[in-house]
């Protein structure tokens, strides 16, 4: 297999992953999200803790968070992934995976906006056709089910200001999340504290404190940091070695084996007004991604 076949190969893998998690969300569904975020940060922290180890990275901390501006932009990115992390357990939990799946395909359109709004990036005419698709969708989706989409919106907009934190960061990306789960970690700890000492619930007003009761939640918890780090490990393989359109168009299989958990595994409904709303977005990315390929092509040594 070439070099490209293996980068294409695990950028699927990374992809399945990440596609599939709601499956293993959805076992810790007795368990508060914030007491499953708390634990997904912990377990994350050693997991990355060794891969850089491994990778002989000794200078990864003072890298990230070696500066105040470089410190700043690690604990925003922090804020922003932690935000994602708990929107998208609260969305399976709740059985809205729906919504989860929906927010990851708008994610890659929010990002180009938020290109254009913060960084100035120039937007070409399809793009700006892509994104105003996203737009109809979403509004469509708020008339006609009464409701703004709010978990589809927040992981979008998070997962695409935590993409913007890192373009100006400009780190080894493993070597950010380390640190960023570093920012995290005293927080995830206080509040296991005050879950498994002072009985503290979260704002589901679920009551937690599973970890030594029950065996089987504690493993799948523990399992949450190799579920974290395996996927970006994978991706960080694949973009050494695959173009970047290409890694785009893959990417687009994650929000789908959500759709796909949410839908034929978990039941959820899809109203007429998904089937008008996801097909816009769908018909966005396709613009985006030819654009995308366009582009490329036309660019020197492409």
């Amino acid at each position: 297999m070439t070099e490209a076949g293996k980068g294409v190969a695990a950028m699927v893998a990374s992809c399945t992953i990440w596609g599939l998690s709601p499956l293993y969300y959805a076992l810790l569904v007795d368990v508060p999200p914030l007491e499953v975020l708390a634990h997904r940060t912990l377990w994350s922290l050693l997991c990355f803790g060794v891969l850089l180890r491994l990778r002989r990275q000794a200078g990864w901390v003072r890298r990230c968070l070696g500066t105040p501006r470089r410190f700043i932009l690690t604990a925003l990115a922090a804020v922003m992934i932690s935000a994602n992390w708990g929107g998208f357990i609260f969305a399976v939990q709740s059985g809205r995976a729906l919504e989860s799946s929906l927010g990851y395909y708008m994610f890659p359109l929010v990002a180009v906006f938020l290109g254009y709004a913060v960084l100035k990036d120039r937007l070409r005419p399809l793009q700006w056709a892509a994104v105003a698709l996203a737009f109809v969708a979403v509004s469509v989706l708020t008339l006609g089910l009464g409701v703004v989409p709010q978990i589809s919106l927040a992981l979008a907009l998070t997962f695409g200001l935590y993409g913007l934190l890192k373009r100006r960061l400009g780190v080894d990306p493993m070597a950010s999340v380390g640190a960023e789960v570093l920012l995290l970690a005293p927080i995830a700890a206080g509040w296991l504290m005050a879950v498994h000492l002072a009985g503290a619930v979260d704002f589901t007003g679920k009551s937690g404190a599973v970890f030594f009761a029950d065996p089987a939640a504690a493993a799948l918890l523990m399992l949450s940091g190799p579920l974290t780090g395996a996927p970006l490990i994978l991706f960080a393989y694949a973009s050494q070695r695959v173009i970047l359109p290409t890694l785009g168009l893959i990417q687009y299989l994650n929000p789908t084996l959500q759709f796909g958990c949410a839908v034929l595994v978990f039941g959820e409904v899809v109203t007429r007004w998904h089937l008008i709303a996801f097909p816009l977005i769908w018909v966005g990315l396709a613009i985006y991604s030819l654009d995308n390929l366009r582009a490329a092509r036309r660019a020197p040594g492409g």
